[in-house]
């Protein structure tokens, strides 16, 4: 891959999509393809397979897809369910049918049992029942690494499936309705200092869960992308192989936030999957490893939400 290949990056404008143009930028790849949700309507499979006849990208990178919060997912479930099928089949047929040397496709760790051997390996993915909260996103997701690995046996594309633990930064999505945990919590915080002198969180403040800068995963995606070798078996796990608890993970967000409240929990409400943390050995054997701290992540990440989304 070099500097004038033809690079499309589907959903450009979220928190994946975003820091993969910036690492393509800091890499000398200044003019990636992309396309506007209004320009280019990715469930739409015949829209797809025209603009990737005109376009004809040699990589692609499939960062659209519809996401949410553990209230989202079980409120909105056929949504999921659909519209991630369609964007899938849409943009994975359109790259085989126009010869895309190698495709990028993201997971998540939803694709693990609810009850998974910690830390997660690849080979635990449909070993036990998924979390049946966001079951439908998750049966979705399965379908994409399916298809892809499926198009690989059959027609000998380079379609790599890569699951990232929960990724957070800039350009990340802080609505309460739709926020995954550490964003909610971010908004929760800010929204509460000076204000309020105690939030109340979901769930116990027990699961654990793992979380990576999102700069770190493009890290990882451009490295799979710009290997000459054919890609290791997939999917691949992307993270740094650290859990935090939500109850710490709420003390570490607070400190940065400058909220200094109570926090408190409802056990109420649903905690999701116990525990979810990644072994990200097969990643780290090709030399990535993550370099983001993550007071750093957290600091990087409220700098962009006070600019761009309070």
């Amino acid at each position: 891959m070099d500097r004038e290949s033809r690079i499309y990056v589907a959903g450009h404008r979220g928190l994946v999509g975003s820091a993969l143009l910036r690492g393509l930028a800091a890499r000398g790849h200044a003019r990636p393809i992309t396309r506007m949700r209004e320009e280019l309507d990715l469930t739409d499979r015949t829209a797809v397979r025209h603009f990737f006849d005109e376009a004809r990208p040699e990589y692609v990178v499939l960062a659209a897809a519809r996401v949410g919060g553990i209230e989202a997912n079980r409120t909105r479930p056929a949504e999921f369910i659909r519209d991630n099928l369609l964007i899938e089949t849409s943009v994975i047929e359109a790259a085989h049918h126009v010869g895309v040397r190698r495709l990028v496709f993201f997971g998540s760790t939803c694709l693990y049992p609810k009850v998974c051997r910690q830390p997660m390996r690849e080979e635990s993915i449909q070993t036990g029942p998924m979390e049946p909260t966001s079951e439908a996103y998750s049966v979705a997701k399965l379908a994409g690494l399916a298809m892809c690995e499926a198009y690989n046996r059959q027609h000998g594309t380079e379609f790599v499936t890569l699951i990232p633990a929960t990724l957070y930064g800039p350009h990340d999505s802080f609505d309460p309705e739709g926020a995954h945990v550490l964003s909610a919590l971010m908004r929760r915080f800010h929204e509460a200092r000076g204000r309020a002198d105690r939030v109340t969180l979901w769930g116990t403040g027990r699961p654990v869960r793992e979380f990576l800068y999102v700069d770190d995963l493009v890290d990882a995606c451009l490295l799979l992308l710009g290997r000459a070798e054919v890609p290791p078996p997939s999917p691949i796990n992307v993270g740094t192989g650290e859990g935090l608890t939500i109850c710490e993970l709420a003390r570490e967000v607070a400190a940065v936030v400058g909220y200094e409240g109570s926090v408190e929990f409802d056990a109420t409400r649903p905690d999701g999957a116990p525990e979810k943390v990644l072994d990200s050995s097969r990643i780290r054997a090709l030399g990535w490893a993550p370099r983001t701290p993550f007071r750093d992540g957290l600091a990087a990440t409220y700098a962009w939400f006070r600019e761009n989304a309070c």
